[in-house]
Parts: structure tokens; sequence; C-alpha cells
């Protein structure tokens, strides 16, 4: 007797492959910087402000800077703070996770999808070495913070999701189940 067998429709596929893709893709970019002996990651570990920077055309630029907080540098911590900040991150991931498996709507799973992934690469990073790896420095811009693939993914995630849950919700269908079809 065969078992039966699950068939995930592409409904259901495509937001959890979009996690990896933003883990992958920032987890790369950060291997680059770490390896790049211009920004000066590993001999400045310590430091809270820019080791190195590379000067690029436009108005971005890489500069290498550890954050020991969340996102942007929020909630510095270091010690067992730095323990407590990868579990809540891991908790709000999980929960977001959560979210994502019983969703409805594909804005709603793709903003879930690119917070999860951001939060997912930036908690490696702060398991690995206990701060996350910052290095696109938007200054020029007038943005005050370096960031990451990660933190942009998370950022873009969660105005995506405001939009989904507060813009769009007016025009959404009610979930009555009194109300006539």
């Amino acid at each position: 007797m065969q078992s039966p067998r699950m068939q995930l429709k592409p409904a259901q596929v495509w937001p959890l492959a979009i996690i990896p893709v933003t883990l992958i893709a920032d987890q790369v970019t950060k291997s680059m910087v770490l390896a790049n002996e211009q920004l000066r990651a590993m001999e400045c570990f310590q430091n809270t402000f820019a080791c190195g920077t590379i000067e690029l055309p436009g108005p971005i630029n890489l500069s290498m800077v550890w954050n020991r907080g969340m996102s942007y540098g929020m909630f510095q911590s270091e010690g067992i703070g730095r323990w407590i900040l990868a579990a809540v991150m891991l908790a709000i991931a999980l929960g977001f996770l959560r979210w994502l498996l019983v969703a409805e709507g594909r804005l709603l799973k793709l903003s879930l999808a690119l917070v999860i992934g951001g939060a997912f690469g930036n908690l490696i990073d702060r398991v690995r070495f206990g701060a996350v790896v910052d290095f696109i420095n938007a200054g020029a811009l007038h943005f005050p913070w370096v960031f990451n693939v990660a933190d942009a993914a998370i950022s873009v995630g969660a105005v995506l999701l405001f939009f989904d849950q507060f813009v769009l919700s007016g025009r959404k269908p009610s979930g009555n189940p009194d109300r006539p079809s």
C-alpha cells in the first residue's frame, strides 16, 4: 500500500523559496565583505564604528561596521544580552514563519518571507560572531545607518506588511461566515 504523498501547490512553495534566497543573498554578500582586506572586518571586531570603506560611484559606499544590536543598530547588547537578543530574534522569526504557513494573499506572503529570511540572516551572524556584519552605507542619501541585505529585506518586508495590513485591509473581503458569497 502506497503512502499518500503531500502535494505542495505553487502558492504554498514560492513564499518558502524566498526565505532561503534572501538568506543566501545576505550571507554571500557578508562573506564577500568579511573576505575583503580593504574593509578590515576581523581586525576591527571590537569597534563600533566603520572599519574600512570602499568608495563606489554614486551615493552608496561599502563601510564595514559590526552591529551588536538589532536592525540598524537598535538595542545594542553583548554577553548574555547577545543570547537574549538572539532568542528574541528567533522567536519573532518563528512566529512570522507560523503566520506565513497560514497566510492568505501574495503580498502578505511576500512580506512575511522577506522578514523571515532577513531575520535568519542576521541571526546567523549574531550566533556566529556575537554581532551582525553591516556594510551598505547610504550616508550620501542622508540615511544615517549602515545596514546589510538582511536589514533591507526586513525593512521592505515590514513596509509591505504594513501596506497589506493597514492600507489594503479595507479592500479585502471579510472573513465573515454569515456574509453571502
